[in-house]
């Protein structure tokens, strides 16, 4: 039985509220955080709801504090949600020791491997845990839901759109890890979390998936544009992310893609700030309660 969050500190936001709130999870076995805008008009009536999967190192607190991504919400009347990154403080030994791995790098998979199995199974608690708790305790219409994320969480946000077409009208990433088996980044954490046998990190690569199509268990509906934002002087760009590779998947099965490579921006949350407006337009036309 999902227990009720309890909330930590709360502000006024653009008419609405922002709130952290922290909670026992049963997938995770261990408290979770998440931070949750609630727009004005979710005093009058339930809301869409805007899922946002941050990336390494990041908190429920970075993409509340720095998108700028409240004025938008509030005016399309859209619920913000966003989950931290990982477990943390589970007592696994050297999970604090690298920050590409361990805490706050989660990498948004259902481990299999110890200890890691015990507690991370960030994938479970996004897709059916989290928003679960959210349906029950907030103004939410939770058969109108999205996704996004931020690198690694885009990666996730991706990950989880792809494989629950049925659950998430929309997607879209900025500097995505989009072919996490075949960068550093996704290797480490991969190796790690899921084991040594690649043919088990597929289900959490996006290229892959789009590749792959039913067998790997991606049912994101073919008709529905996936919007990406990559900034052309990240310094991740041709090492960790490779977003070439899932224009490429993409192009050969004709899944429509909007991939955006913006000169001069970098990976940060300037980065992000700046089209963030674009995101939140798009998703409040796939979750729009006329549709």
């Amino acid at each position: 039985m999902l227990q009720s969050p309890t909330l930590v500190n709360e502000s006024a936001c653009f008419g609405g509220t922002v709130g952290f709130y922290k909670h026992w999870s049963q997938v995770c076995g261990l408290e979770m955080k998440f931070s949750v805008y609630q727009p004005p008009q979710a005093q009058e009536r339930p809301v869409p709801v805007l899922y946002f999967l941050s990336g390494l190192t990041c908190t429920e607190e970075n993409f509340m504090i720095k998108a700028g991504a409240q004025r938008y919400a509030a005016q399309h009347g859209l619920m913000l949600v966003a989950p931290d990154t990982s477990p943390r403080q589970t007592g696994i030994p050297d999970e604090d020791k690298d920050w590409d791995f361990g805490t706050g790098a989660g990498f948004y998979v259902d481990a299999t491997q110890e200890p890691w199995s015990q507690h991370y199974k960030m994938y479970s608690y996004v897709v059916e845990e989290l928003p679960a708790l959210i349906a029950a305790h907030f103004p939410v219409l939770p058969d109108r839901q999205s996704i996004f994320g931020h690198s690694m969480g885009g990666h996730g946000a991706l990950v989880c759109a792809l494989r629950n077409g049925d659950r998430y009208r929309s997607v879209s990433a900025f500097s995505p890890i989009v072919a996490p088996m075949r960068c550093p980044w996704g290797q480490k954490a991969f190796s790690h979390y899921l084991g040594t046998n690649q043919e088990d990190w597929r289900v959490y690569d996006a290229s892959e998936l789009i590749l792959g199509g039913t067998e790997l268990g991606c049912n994101f509906s073919g008709d529905r544009p996936i919007l990406i934002d990559q900034g052309t002087a990240d310094s991740f760009l041709d090492t960790q992310l490779k977003p070439d590779l899932f224009a490429a998947a993409c192009a050969k099965v004709g899944q429509p893609l909007t991939l955006r490579m913006q000169p001069g921006y970098d990976h940060s949350y300037y980065f992000i700030a700046t089209f963030i407006e674009d995101h939140i337009r798009f998703h409040a036309d796939a979750l729009a309660i006329s549709k």
